[in-house]
């Protein structure tokens, strides 16, 4: 068992009960691009906070952020309105990342609605496509900075220029990658060219690198096959700029969360106890001004 303090700042719960809520992604004609039919396994019961709790007890997480699970609701803010409730019962989750389509024109009553939960930090924009450069995203988008909201986008490796020109455009909003940049092979080829992405995205200050998910591509992974992607990431950002999560119950399929917080342990000795408590922790206490327990 590590004994590191470790804010998880990627995870998710889901409610098939809750009729105020869809998850497209657990439907059974949804195919994942890297998990393909795997998400169905998670879709044979609800995942609860009693669950992560379960999960959790052996590994040392005072705090933990929840992002956004539901998909294709019709009301996004009903989900933080959820995960608030369940925060005053047991303090977690303690920040959510909420969705929004930045490209709606009247995204920010959307915003305005999820800012009405203390605990809302952050918005997840699940857009396809080119919308990086588009005009209308780039709207709503500006509205992150008018309510003090960090921006947690996936990006591929051969679109983080694309995102590098947005964080230079608007240099009042943090964004965090979400999850490495979803790096979806493990050829050499393809490990290059992500690093490539990974420092173009790098040099943008108010970027930051959320490392968690690598076992999406990497079903069989382990602490030495995810180490140079780990790596890589802290080299390019810096440990002031990285964060650890686990994308938790997604990677459950291929590990279990003990073995996830010591690989990214083992993986960090070599770095400063003030490096390691930056990535593990007091990156994600600043980024998302997390409620205090």
């Amino acid at each position: 068992m590590s004994s590191i303090k470790f804010i998880d700042t990627h995870f998710h719960l889901f409610d098939f009960k809750n009729k105020d809520m869809k998850y497209e992604h657990f439907e059974p004609e949804f195919i994942h691009p890297l998990l393909g039919t795997k998400l169905q396994k998670l879709s044979e019961s609800s995942y609860l906070i009693e669950n992560y709790l379960d999960d959790i007890k052996t590994s040392n997480v005072p705090k933990a952020v929840h992002v956004q699970a539901a998909m294709g609701s019709k009301d996004p803010v009903l989900e933080t309105k959820w995960l608030t409730t369940i925060a005053e019962k047991t303090t977690y989750p303690n920040a959510i990342v909420g969705h929004a389509d930045l490209k709606n024109p009247k995204v920010e009553n959307v915003l305005v609605r999820h800012c009405e939960y203390s605990r809302l930090k952050g918005i997840r924009d699940f857009s396809y496509g080119d919308y990086l450069v588009e005009e209308n995203f780039h709207k709503g988008f500006s509205l992150l900075g008018k309510y003090n909201l960090v921006a947690s986008l996936d990006v591929p490796w051969n679109n983080m220029h694309k995102l590098r020109d947005l964080a230079i455009k608007f240099p009042n909003i943090p964004i965090i990658i979400d999850h490495a940049g979803v790096p979806t092979e493990r050829t050499a080829e393809y490990f290059n060219n992500w690093k490539i992405g990974i420092q173009k995205a790098a040099e943008a200050p108010n970027i930051f690198c959320k490392i968690s998910g690598l076992g999406m591509a990497d079903y069989q992974w382990t602490t030495d096959s995810i180490k140079p992607w780990v790596l890589h990431c802290i080299e390019s950002f810096t440990p002031k700029r990285s964060l650890f999560a686990t994308n938790w119950p997604v990677d459950k399929l291929f590990s279990n969360y003990e073995t996830i917080v010591n690989a990214y342990d083992k993986i960090t000795l070599p770095f400063s106890k003030s490096e390691r408590e930056l990535m593990f922790s007091k990156n994600a206490e600043t980024l998302l001004s997390l409620i205090h327990i």
